[in-house]
């Protein structure tokens, strides 16, 4: 079993110590918040977990204003907001645990004893159950939203990491990280139905709106592995910064998470050609879009900060301080309702 203090061989931990660099975004002004508040994005909130601080941080993205901080006890890390935003999910390696919450009046509704290393976690489109990674007994906990209760488990591969489910709510995917592979798992059974190899060390995985195609961030081999999700094949690798993370997809883009490099790598996803590497905030981790694509959220775990790439232009346009240590590892974006 690998040390829980040692970053390079066990992600439920927090990074080795770094020298931190300047910041290179842009401190969030008043000529940004006006530009946010123009833009039609409805993605209103990010949840944002900051693992050392123990600590959920709740921004409000058009004002870019930090509107409420939730203790969250054992080392928060994974996050998982609901299709329709009622619930936001926890993940505390440390603490074993699910926090379930009512993401409008930021209460703890559940706190699930889960064991082992709960460390990914994504929910099921209708809103219920939660799927929750565990990174030392290799498999997925199933846990029902509304009351808390376990409702299963599966066994899947090596240290599972990242999780997605298709938007018809059918197959959750789950980056086995010590495995080099994706599980396949049936939704509706809870049985694993297959699994597919991919590169080295896959962590983050995001499944696009259609449900046609996965992307796993693929941290030992410096790239992201395309899945063709019917047939279960990997159909193209493409190659991005050091110590990928995980990936967001906005208007025909992917845009990848590279730690070691400090860097968003974005390539298009028609023709898998780069087109940007962006400068970030030190140790860049979770990612995720804006409902509509106009924005893309980085958590940037040693600038203690969540940065906001404008899609169109490829530039980060403001930084917003958050907890110390952010990860953010999921769909960390609260869509209110319209």
């Amino acid at each position: 079993m690998p040390h829980p203090t040692l970053r390079s061989t066990h992600p439920l931990a927090a990074p080795a110590p770094r020298r931190r660099r300047a910041r290179f975004a842009l401190p969030i002004s008043a000529a940004v918040i006006g530009t946010l508040l123009a833009a039609p994005a409805h993605a209103d909130e990010a949840f944002v977990t900051s693992q050392p601080a123990e600590t959920l941080s709740v921004v409000d993205l058009p004002t870019g204003k930090v509107v409420a901080t939730l203790k969250i006890p054992g080392k928060p890390a994974g996050i998982a907001v609901s299709p329709d935003g009622a619930r936001a999910f926890v993940t505390s390696p440390d603490g074993k645990a699910l926090t379930i919450l009512d993401a409008a009046s930021r209460t703890v509704q559940h706190r699930v004893e889960v064991g082992g290393g709960p460390l990914g976690v994504a929910v099921h489109p209708s809103g219920s159950p939660a799927y929750v990674a565990d990174w030392y007994l290799h498999r997925i906990v199933a846990v029902d939203a509304a009351s808390g209760s376990i409702a299963g488990e599966v066994q899947v591969g090596e240290s599972p990491s990242g999780l997605a489910v298709t938007p018809d709510g059918a197959l959750l995917l789950s980056a086995d990280r010590d495995s080099d592979a994706v599980s396949f798992i049936d939704t509706a059974s809870l049985a694993r139905t297959g699994s597919v190899k991919v590169g080295t060390r896959p962590f983050g995985v995001t499944i696009d709106a259609e449900g046609r195609r996965a992307y796993t961030a693929n941290v030992g081999s410096d790239d992201v592995s395309i899945i063709d999700i019917a047939a279960r094949t990997v159909v193209a690798t493409v190659k991005v910064g050091q110590r990928p993370y995980a990936v967001a997809l906005a208007k025909g883009r992917a845009f990848v998470t590279d730690q070691y490099a400090s860097t968003v790598s974005v390539f298009d996803t028609a023709t898998l050609q780069p087109l940007a590497t962006i400068p970030l905030g030190d140790y860049p981790e979770g990612i995720a879009a804006s409902r509509d694509g106009a924005f893309v959220y980085v958590a940037n775990w040693e600038a203690n900060t969540l940065s906001v790439i404008d899609v169109a232009t490829l530039k980060v346009v403001a930084d917003i301080d958050v907890a110390d240590g952010p990860r953010a590892f999921g769909a960390f974006i609260r869509r209110t309702p319209d």
